[in-house]
């Protein structure tokens, strides 16, 4: 028994041994072709049509395509591999390639990309993004219950030819085409599965991109893995990418630092507040220009908040240039208005405010405290909504303490998971909620058009206004760009006067990446495109 126990424990170290030299060599190979990145919370909706958010938009970006690729900037050819305008530049028309699929093996039609859009436009749907697609004919009537499907001027003209009329000619319409939005969906899949198609891995979740979605551990990790039926696969060079959902910005840090993570910042995590003087004296921190802002919405339907001069001293009593500088020390610029001046004929001093002007933020207040009936500053208490995190947390502390020093009111800071917070914002169950906007395209509009009305997506606030809303339509049909702009700069002048959003700063994409790993930069809408993605063993 002794011996045959001797044989048997050879036995086993000798599979062990060959099992560990065959485990490292394939360690060693998968090492350029695996990817370690992480997400600060779990996706809300992997769904293209219900989308809002950068987290969920991180993920839906890399295992589906639409009809172009943005890369930088740069229009490329996605599942369209074409595409024309008519002269009135109203009517376009997308040539699809064939033999481009769906990971269920289903070819990839026109027809997906019409069913998707109208598919989102459907009031029955109830997607916060539906007013990206008004720039099509008949996508607005139909959203709004005054059109049908129907009247939306986007037809499948055969499996490969896909034609979209415009209310208005458009110059950024392309860059809307790689928008998720506007990416296709699998319409068998949805109708079969309507609640549940985009809610885990496997068979249910039918995509088209360079990645499928291999795995969802929900609250813990999701695993992308490359679609080897892709159109472009062989430039496709990364084979898994594992994402963990890390919610602390300091962990995600940490595990970058002990190298688990290849990559931390824009879309994939934060650099941590306090690990920026480190990365910057250690020469790895990466800084480039992002059409980004942080800024606070406001209810204004709350029976305090709805006074406009209150905002406007809660706007002006806030030192955004101290909080730059001894906070968030990441390059970021004070924002004194609502579009980023990387937006052209939008200059980083529009005049609107002044940055820490606690003189006239009293004098509001002091308006503000007689048109509530308030006799001290000191009975009014302002909650600040913000998502779980630590630099949201330390941010809204400085701003906190602002508000009591500078104007004498309280504030409180209420802290909510992701998904649970983005609801309580669509729902109005907030005063003050903190909020990151990306520019989907870039155009001013894409940070002034979810204002367009109350009712419209991503708004959260209850506040319109007919004399922005014309300015914002008359821009869509104005094809003099310098007076389109002047529309644009007047309609952001009406919000700076009402206040029902509170500009903070305009961001910068600070991230670290680890050596060897090529082309995961994030663009200047804060995308990255992991199909170009390269990775070589480290010296």
């Amino acid at each position: 028994m002794k011996k045959t126990l001797k044989v048997l424990s050879s036995l086993i170290l000798l599979f062990s041994l060959l099992a560990g030299a065959f485990t490292g060599n394939v360690s060693a190979q998968d090492e350029n072709t695996s990817l370690a990145l992480s997400i600060g919370a779990e996706p809300p909706t992997l769904d293209p049509g219900l989308a809002t958010d950068s987290t969920s938009g991180s993920v839906i970006r890399n295992v589906f395509e639409g009809l172009t690729h943005n890369v930088n900037g740069e229009i490329q050819p996605g599942v369209a591999e074409s595409w024309e305008t008519s002269e009135d530049e109203l009517t376009w028309t997308f040539t699809l390639r064939e033999g481009t699929t769906w990971s269920n093996g289903d070819p990839v039609t026109a027809n997906d990309f019409e069913y998707a859009w109208k598919r989102a436009l459907d009031p029955a749907t109830a997607s916060q993004y539906s007013s990206i697609l008004y720039v099509i004919e008949g996508a607005e009537e139909f959203n709004s219950g005054e059109g049908d499907a129907d009247g939306v001027a986007v037809t499948a003209v055969d499996d490969y030819t896909l034609e979209v009329t415009l209310t208005n000619p458009t110059p950024y319409f392309l860059e809307l085409t790689s928008f998720y939005t506007y990416l296709p969906v699998h319409q068998g899949t949805v109708e079969e599965n309507s609640e549940a198609w985009a809610a885990e891995a496997g068979d249910t979740y039918v995509t088209n991109g360079p990645y499928t979605l291999s795995e969802w551990n929900h609250n813990a990790n999701l695993v992308l893995t490359k679609n080897a039926e892709y159109w472009d696969a062989e430039n496709v060079q990364i084979e898994n990418v594992n994402i963990q959902i890390i919610e602390s910005e300091a962990t995600a840090n940490a595990e970058f630092q002990a190298g688990n993570l290849d990559y931390v910042g824009t879309p994939y995590g934060t650099v941590s507040l306090d690990a920026i003087d480190m990365y910057r004296e250690q020469g790895i921190l990466q800084s480039v220009p992002y059409a980004a802002i942080y800024w606070y919405k406001v209810n204004t339907t709350d029976e305090t908040l709805q006074n406009a001069n209150l905002r406007k001293a809660l706007a002006l009593a806030i030192d955004r240039q101290g909080l730059v500088d001894n906070i968030l020390k990441g390059g970021q610029l004070p924002a004194l208005g609502l579009v980023p001046p990387t937006m052209e004929g939008f200059d980083e001093d529009r005049g609107y405010m002044q940055d820490a002007a606690f003189e006239e933020a009293n004098e509001y207040l002091a308006l503000a405290m007689e048109e509530l009936g308030v006799s001290d500053p000191s009975e009014i208490t302002v909650n600040i909504g913000i998502n779980d995190s630590e630099a949201h947390s330390t941010i809204a502390q400085f701003i906190q303490q602002g508000w009591a020093s500078n104007l004498g009111i309280n504030s409180e800071i209420n802290s909510t998971e992701w998904q649970v917070y983005l609801e309580e914002l669509q729902n109005l169950n907030y005063q003050v909620g903190r909020m990151g906007w990306i520019a989907d395209y870039n155009d001013a509009s894409s940070f002034l058009s979810m204002y367009r009305t109350a009712e419209t997506g991503n708004n959260d606030t209850g506040w319109e206004n007919e004399e922005f809303k014309n300015l914002l339509d008359s821009a869509t049909s104005e094809t003099d760009e310098a007076a389109r702009t002047q529309m644009l700069v007047d309609a952001e002048a009406i919000m700076m006067e009402e206040m029902p959003v509170i500009p903070i700063y305009f961001y910068t994409s600070n991230y670290v990446v680890k050596d060897g790993v090529e082309n995961l930069v994030p663009d200047a809408l804060g995308n990255i495109s992991l199909k170009d993605v390269t990775k070589s063993a480290a010296e």
